[in-house]
């Protein structure tokens, strides 16, 4: 029987998406994980650091061993890198419980919102928030898709997918089609009540509701979601959270844009940033950070230039 699960699997010290592509051959990845191992994945939410999803499974160890290492392989290829992409251990937490489950979806969504990357969950289009009650809330239009005979440049060698699994011409398999939309729609009912979700705070009666519910998970919070992820800061996430979102600040595909479209063209004959050496990256940060304001009226901190720039 399929217990729910919430993995999320992060790295620190380098991104694991380094641009959109890589967004769009990761959540391939994660689809054929799910679909390989019989699982149905309910919510997904990836951000270049680090990945989030809730799936019903009886196996989930092996849905993330088979996505690590289908990613990892077109990672390391694409970006000319060896070895072990992220950290060793994923973060797995059983999730038992409506309103536990409700609190998990809620936080999955939300990842665009809450780290600063949209200003609202619907802003982000790295994440399964758009998935659900499209029709309803105006989301549900033509897609242009991309014809059978190309599907194979955006997935992994040798596997196939099922032909009610349809592909965008960006290579982007569609969430609607992957996830187990119907089985979420049920849990909010209705698509004023999955707006209101959506924009509902860590309140005392999220809490509350879950407390009152029997249940061995432990209490799902936004500290528990994200623990162990790059640059957690409870208090940020928070304020994230309310909408605050801060346009002057470059986002980690920007910045890595930036270094991979730009710099390195320039600067180090158009290498791949794992093929440069330490003193050419310390180099580049040096540069960058003089400059960023100046060229884009963006801004940088320390953490995020060195994962991009993998110091």
């Amino acid at each position: 029987m399929r217990k729910t699960f919430h993995i999320s699997l992060s790295s620190h010290n380098e991104v694991m998406f380094r641009n959109e592509a890589d967004l769009i051959r990761g959540f391939n990845c994660l689809a054929l994980a799910i679909l390989e191992t019989d699982s149905r994945l309910l919510a997904d939410g990836f951000t270049t650091t680090h990945l989030h999803h809730l799936a019903q499974s009886d196996a989930p160890d092996e849905v993330m061993r088979r996505y690590r290492l289908a990613f990892t392989r077109y990672f390391n290829a694409r970006h000319k890198r060896s070895g072990r992409l992220a950290e060793k251990f994923c973060f797995k937490l059983p999730v038992e419980g409506f309103h536990h489950t409700m609190a998990a979806l809620n936080y999955v969504n939300r990842q665009g919102l809450h780290h600063g990357l949209a200003a609202t969950p619907f802003g982000y289009p790295y994440c399964s928030a758009n998935a659900y009650f499209s029709k309803q809330l105006g989301k549900d239009r033509p897609v242009a898709l991309l014809p059978d005979s190309q599907r194979y440049k955006y997935l992994p060698h040798g596997n196939k997918i099922p032909a009610s699994y349809r592909m965008d011409t960006s290579g982007l398999l569609l969430r609607e089609d992957v996830l187990d939309v119907a089985l979420v729609e049920s849990y909010y009912i209705t698509p004023r009540n999955y707006l209101y979700q959506m924009n509902r705070l860590g309140d005392e009666m999220l809490l509350k509701e879950q407390r009152d519910e029997e249940s061995e998970s432990p209490l799902i919070t936004l500290e528990l979601i994200e623990q162990g992820t790059p640059d957690f800061d409870i208090g940020q996430l928070l304020q994230n959270g309310k909408g605050r979102f801060d346009p002057t600040l470059i986002s980690d595909l920007e910045l890595c844009a930036l270094i991979d479209e730009t710099c390195l063209p320039k600067y180090c004959h158009g290498v791949s940033i794992y093929e440069t050496s330490l003193t050419q990256r310390e180099f580049l940060y040096d540069l960058i950070r003089r400059n960023l304001w100046k060229a884009r009226h963006k801004r940088t901190y320390e953490a995020q230039l060195r994962r991009c720039l993998c110091l």
